[in-house]
């Protein structure tokens, strides 16, 4: 047995120490599985006694992961769902999660992120200053209507600084 592999006993035992320490994702449980070279019916047997034990919960995990996204990365809810996806979370459960979070904060969020941005932007004009805050905004992940309407927000508050 190489240094990476485990037994499954020994996965086991370290995958409940991680799991206390951080929430971990069924798919994140059974990649490490495969890291460390379990077979694939040890897997099955391993993720079904952490979760029966409710040492992994998909359902705590989205709503840890969205809590997460939103306060400390500043993710809109299209970049919080692909990343949920990747993790092969159920549909049902992402939305419940999301739901979960108050649209307001996602928009004062959004906001205060835009604005950093808009003050560390060089732009040649309006036109690209515009063009450059919408990628951004919607590469956060943000609804385009809302990136749009915050986008004008700023440039019209930033309008008027300027001709005062």
């Amino acid at each position: 047995m190489n240094k990476r592999e485990k037994t499954p006993e020994q996965a086991l035992r370290s995958l409940m120490n991680l799991c206390v320490k951080a929430e971990r994702s069924e798919f994140d449980v059974r990649r490490l599985l495969g890291r460390w070279g379990i077979a694939a019916e040890e897997r099955q047997r391993i993720v079904d006694a952490l979760v029966r034990e409710r040492f992994v919960d998909n359902r705590r995990y989205a709503e840890a992961y969205v809590r997460e996204k939103v306060r400390f990365s500043g993710w809109g809810r299209f970049k919080i769902r692909a990343a949920l996806r990747a993790k092969r979370i159920d549909e049902s459960i992402i939305e419940e999660a999301l739901g979960q979070v108050d649209g307001a904060s996602m928009r004062e969020k959004l906001e205060h992120r835009l604005r950093i941005k808009m003050d560390r932007t060089k732009a040649r004009d309006e036109y690209d200053l515009r063009g450059k805050l919408l990628r951004y905004g919607a590469g956060l992940g943000f609804d385009t209507d809302m990136v749009l309407e915050v986008v004008e927000h700023l440039l019209a508050e930033r309008k008027e600084i300027l001709e005062n």
